[in-house]
């Protein structure tokens, strides 16, 4: 057994009690840890070994759906600072264990699943019968939950109440938790080093706190019966009524506060209590320079927390700027691909009917939506100015920046700056990208806007495109495609299946892999034929569900894009040749000479490029 000790601004202290594995299965790659080497306390533990100070980061369930969704925003945002872990707290009285959004079941199985975070929940006896925590436990357990804060938890009243058929006492609940579960759970519990205070529900006290200056530390005080030092009071009475000073002197203190804690030598880490906001805890870390926004990751995605899927590492690009939608659908595959990807027509991806779960859901509302999309719609072309706009960067005719599309709901990836102008260029023309990446041809794992996986490595692309446009822009499109051969790969579908392709036998392209000392070849994303097919029901539906949906029913906006749904193509290419300069958008050129020269019969132009 292990005790982790980590400061808190309540004087909790953590101690992790785990002691063996889970038993499931590993990587059969030998650079891959074992079942072990993922457990919360061994990274705890390889951490303080080598003296690699670590933060944590609390988190509470927000009373919304759109708080909810709001949430899970942050958790992205917060992720690529690296926090070791977040936790998620539990209080009876926000039925913390259901299916709802806001429940701390709900967030926390989201963080780990989609949002690839190692999660803590909490768990209290309170109020709860010896049934109730059980079922808890079997939930938590189906959801891939890992770690618990085993809590006695506050009283609802004033004093605790004995519970009958229940636990008086985190002892207690720890001794079920393992009678029960074995070792399935790694369990932290909690403790205070001046002993425990009495004290009101502290977490649920939180969730109705406003973020008020000097009004917010008076509630603090007075919810954690802690003293605050008379120093700090004759320093912050005079800037009491100016929110902007208060907070700027809570970040100056805390982060002197951490200073002291982290050189003293005997803290490895820190937990901070966010509040649920994170721009006060962002620059205290980034002061700290314990913020480690790494611009490499260990693959081109967001590897699930969830141990279930360890060995995965190959995933179709088609879901990459929706990738919650895509753990979402193979959340119930018994095995996932681990070195290449196999037949995707079994298992099936699941059905993706609700387009309003909460974690997939757009967290922008209505009003910013249609500021950004066009709250009336004049023609197809108003569309494509929506795509252009997002693509540059630049305000649209309302003077508001696109930031975000039905398809791709966060700012644009680095790479795609390699690329802007081109994209920037066929959008223009009615070639609506929702999906690229540059050719790459054995850049270093380290490179700032292309790089992944470990050092010492090199990483490969395959230039790729994909893209809604006309059928009339299909029509020449295989025209031209005939000049390419084989060098590009390119797969057509409508919205009822029809479906056009040049893939040799239905089978996998390998479009990113990467090279690495003592490692077998990495191929972490393909172009799959079968996949595809899945893909393009949800493609086509985010046309409706995410963008039509906002204008009334039969409006002529409704109109364009209902009608862009039913009669538009999707498509997908590939050029095989990435050693050699991207030929994908000599191809768009292609198709737009030969359609203007198609309206000049016996044009030159037009006989070379319909040449097979």
């Amino acid at each position: 057994m292990m005790v982790n000790e980590v400061q808190s601004n309540k004087g909790r202290m953590f101690k992790s009690d785990d002691s063996s594995s889970d038993g499931s299965q590993g990587s059969s790659r030998s650079s891959t840890p074992g079942p072990d080497a993922d457990r919360l306390q061994e990274k705890m533990r390889r951490r303080i070994e080598s003296g690699d100070k670590w933060f944590s980061l609390e988190f509470f369930p927000p009373r919304t759906a759109g708080g909810a969704v709001n949430l899970i925003s942050r958790f992205d945002h917060m992720a690529v600072g690296g926090p070791l872990f977040i936790d998620v707290t539990w209080h009876p009285a926000g039925d913390p264990g259901s299916d709802k959004e806001t429940s701390s079941m709900t967030i926390a199985s989201t963080a780990v699943n989609y949002c690839g975070l190692e999660t803590l929940l909490h768990i209290t006896c309170c109020n709860q019968t010896k049934d109730q925590i059980t079922q808890h436990l079997h939930k938590a357990r189906h959801l891939r939950l890992k770690n618990l804060l085993a809590l006695r938890g506050d009283p609802m009243g004033d004093e605790w109440k004995t519970e009958e058929d229940g636990f008086n006492y985190a002892g207690d609940l720890v001794k079920h938790i393992r009678s029960e579960f074995n070792d399935y759970f790694t369990i932290c519990v909690a403790g205070y080093p001046t002993g425990h205070p009495e004290c009101d529900c502290y977490e649920e006290d939180l969730r109705h706190l406003k973020a008020k200056g000097y009004h917010s530390l008076r509630q603090l005080v007075k919810l954690s019966k802690l003293q605050v030092p008379q120093e700090i009071k004759d320093i912050i009475d005079p800037i009491k009524d100016n929110d902007a000073a208060i907070r700027n002197y809570g970040i100056d203190l805390a982060t002197d506060m951490c200073k002291v804690l982290l050189e003293s030598g005997l803290v490895p880490g820190l937990h901070f209590y966010t509040l649920n906001r994170e721009v006060a805890t962002v620059e205290i870390l980034k002061r700290l320079r314990l913020w480690t926004e790494d611009p490499r990751r260990a693959l081109p995605w967001t590897i699930s927390a969830n141990p279930k899927r360890k060995v995965e590492d190959v995933r179709p690009i088609f879901w990459a700027s929706r990738q919650k939608s895509y753990i979402y659908r193979t959340q119930d595959w018994d095995e996932f691909p681990n070195g290449r990807w196999g037949n995707s027509s079994s298992p099936a991806f699941g059905e993706l009917n609700d387009y309003y779960l909460f974690y997939l859901n757009n967290n922008c509302s209505k009003e910013e939506l249609l500021k950004m999309w066009g709250e009336e719609l004049v023609d197809e072309k108003s569309i494509f100015d929506v795509f252009t706009a997002y693509i540059t960067g630049q305000s649209n005719s309302n003077g508001k920046k696109v930031t975000c599309l039905p398809w791709n709901d966060e700012p644009l990836a680095l790479e795609t700056s390699l690329m802007k102008e081109e994209l920037e260029k066929v959008n223009r023309m009615g070639i609506l990208t929702i999906n690229s990446q540059p050719n790459i041809n054995a850049r270093p794992s380290t490179d700032p806007i292309v790089g992944w996986g470990p050092e010492g490595g090199f990483v490969f692309q395959k230039a790729y495109l994909e893209f809604f446009t006309s059928a009339e822009n299909i029509f020449t499109l295989l025209k031209v495609l005939k000049k390419y051969k084989t060098r590009v790969n390119y797969q057509i579908v409508n919205v009822k299946g029809e479906n056009i392709n040049n893939a040799f036998d239905m089978q996998p392209i390998a479009v990113t892999w990467g090279i690495f000392p003592g490692r077998e070849i990495i191929q972490p994303t393909v172009v799959d034929p079968i996949s595809f097919m899945y893909w393009k029901d949800e493609a086509f539906a985010l046309w409706i569900e995410q963008w039509a949906k906002l204008y009334p029913t039969g409006s002529p906006s409704q109109q364009i894009i209902q009608d862009i749904h039913d009669h538009y193509y999707l498509v997908n290419l590939v050029d095989n040749d990435f050693p050699f300069e991207n030929c994908l958008w000599q191809v768009i050129d292609d198709l737009f000479m030969l359609k203007a020269s198609e309206k000049t019969c016996g044009s030159p132009v037009c006989e070379l490029l319909a040449k097979p």
